[in-house]
This record gives structure tokens, C-alpha cells and sequence, in this order.
């Protein structure tokens, strides 16, 4: 079975006498229903004589018996063009004993194969980069999808339809994911990462509020704050995970004190926390960063509005 189009965008990307370049979703929905694309020479209207033949019978038989009919509704004028192709179907050939349907039941119904389980839905297109932490981005929908940790930092196509995320690398699968469409959150498939990156499917607010709790309470209420100044919790799941990792580096009680630095300012952040390490804010005395005014008379003091 062959589909033989006209050369219009919407089927023929780029006309050709002999190769002409198909619109990839067009060739993508005759692969998936088991046919091909055969589109006519520009100008020949002969070599799609059937379907000319088609519209020629359908203005003819179908359009002129109902041409003066009244329709209030898609559905009526729908059931009157079924009702017409019924009869069309089974009226019989000029000169000849049998309707086109006792000829396809007999010739063309045995040749057919079955129609695919699902219908075909139209699929989109895009290129992303693989994150250093095994995982792609759909913009569209801002949810990421893992695939194969050996394939980081390399280019994939992404081919998404409104139910299946997949993932190709030179022409073959790499991943296959049910789509969701749950902003920054993750969809994760563990055989997807390497060690190293496994530790990714066990973040949760939870994790990292444990974590910050075994070091300390004003760390614990730091990692609360950043959490909740997000409007998803995993867009924050960077930021606890550098304020955390900070210990690695100074120490629990470092960190401890650079938190507690950081509740005193009312500004809860991972830059805010760094850069009171930078500055070693966390081992000076509150009072002594405070700014002492000058002995002046013209400064009356605190005690001047008792």
C-alpha cells in the first residue's frame, strides 16, 4: 500500500523528481502505520489519476445528492455524507455485475494488515545536551528524564509525544520514559546512573533536613528556609547540597556558625553561607563587626529619647 500525495508542505519538505525530501512527521506516520509515501511529479496530475478519479465521483454522487440540503450541525451533514458513501459503495459498476465493496471484500480485504494497537500520535523534536548528572531537560514541560550515565555531556535527540519521552543517540534508543509533565521535578531510571550519581534518586526534603539536622540546628533551620522559599523543592535540592558539602571543606562547626552568621542577616542562601566562609565572618565576634559610631556632641545617644 502506497500514499501518493500532492508536493504540499505539509507532506513534501523539498520536491524532487526522483528524491524528494518528506516532512519528517508525515514519513514518521506512514512508517508507524506499515506504508509508504510515493509523492507525485510536480505538474502530473496523472500519476495520482485514482485520486482525481475520487474527487470526481465524490462531487458527482456524494456533494450534488446533498448540495441542496440544509445541515444545523457537523454531525448532520456528516451522517448525510456517510449515508451517501454507503450507497455509493454499494451501487453496482456500469456494465459490470458487482459494487465496489463486493469487489474490495473479495480482492483488497484479505491483503491488509492489521491496524497498529495504538493510533499514531504526532511527535516533536529537539536536541539537548546530556547534564554532567545523567539526566535531560524537556523544556517544554521542565521535567528531567535520565539516561545512560555514558553519555554525558553529548548531544541526544529528543522525540516526545503526549504520552512517551524518548531519547536517541545516532539513530538509536538510549532511553524511553512515560511522560510527566511536573515541572523541575526527575524521572529517574537507577540503571540509567553510574555509582556516583545514584545518590541522586534519594533526594528528597527530608534528605537533605536529616543531613543538616545531624550537624546542627541552625544549619537544620537554614536548609528549612531555603527549601521553602522555592516553589518546587527540587529547585533547591542544588543549593542545601552546597551548603551541606561546605562541611566537607571547614567542618561541622564552621558551618554551624556560618548559618547561624547567615539566620542573623535574614538572608538563607548558598552564596550567603560562601561568602561568609570567604570572608571568615564565622570566626569573628558579632559585636566586634558591628559598626561603632564616633564619640561627637553633636550625637545625642540612645539615651537622649528615654
Amino acid at each position: 500500500m502506497a500514499i501518493v500525495p500532492d508536493n504540499l508542505k505539509s507532506a513534501v519538505t523539498k520536491s524532487h523528481r526522483y528524491e524528494p525530501t518528506l516532512n519528517q512527521t508525515f514519513a514518521d506516520f506512514a512508517e508507524h502505520y506499515g506504508t509508504t509515501v510515493l509523492p507525485a511529479r510536480v505538474y502530473r496530475p496523472k500519476d495520482k489519476a485514482l485520486v482525481e478519479g475520487a474527487v470526481k465521483i465524490v462531487y458527482s454522487r456524494i456533494y450534488a445528492a446533498i448540495r441542496n440540503q440544509q445541515f444545523f450541525s457537523l454531525e448532520e451533514l456528516n451522517m448525510a455524507i456517510r449515508e451517501q458513501h454507503e450507497a455509493l459503495n454499494d451501487r453496482k459498476f456500469s456494465h459490470r455485475p458487482y459494487s465496489r465493496r463486493e469487489l474490495f471484500v473479495e480482492l483488497e480485504e484479505k491483503l491488509l494488515n492489521p491496524l497498529p494497537l495504538e493510533k499514531y500520535e504526532i511527535k516533536e523534536v529537539c536536541w539537548v545536551t546530556v547534564m554532567k548528572n545523567g539526566h535531560v531537560c524537556l523544556q517544554k514541560d521542565k521535567h528531567y528524564y535520565s539516561v545512560p550515565y555514558n553519555f554525558i555531556v553529548k548531544k541526544v535527540k529528543l522525540i516526545w509525544s503526549s504520552k512517551q519521552v524518548t531519547a536517541y543517540y545516532n539513530y538509536r534508543c538510549i532511553a524511553t520514559h512515560e511522560r510527566l509533565k511536573s515541572p523541575y521535578r526527575y524521572t529517574t531510571d537507577e540503571q540509567h546512573l553510574c555509582s556516583k550519581h545514584k545518590f541522586v534518586t534519594q533526594w528528597n526534603p527530608d534528605y537533605f533536613i536529616n543531613w543538616a539536622a545531624n550537624i546542627s540546628p541552625a544549619v537544620e533551620l537554614v536548609i528549612k528556609d531555603i527549601m521553602e522559599k522555592k516553589p518546587y523543592s527540587e529547585q533547591a535540592y542544588r543549593s542545601c547540597m552546597g551548603v551541606l558539602s561546605l562541611a566537607k571543606k571547614a567542618g561541622d562547626k564552621r558551618l554551624s556558625d556560618a548559618c547561624n552568621r547567615a539566620l542573623e542577616y535574614g538572608i538563607c542562601n548558598y552564596k550567603m553561607v560562601q561568602k561568609i566562609f570567604e570572608k571568615g565572618l564565622d570566626q569573628i565576634e558579632e559585636q566586634s563587626i558591628q559598626t561603632q559610631l564616633p564619640s561627637h556632641d553633636n550625637i545625642r545617644g540612645k539615651h537622649y529619647y528615654n
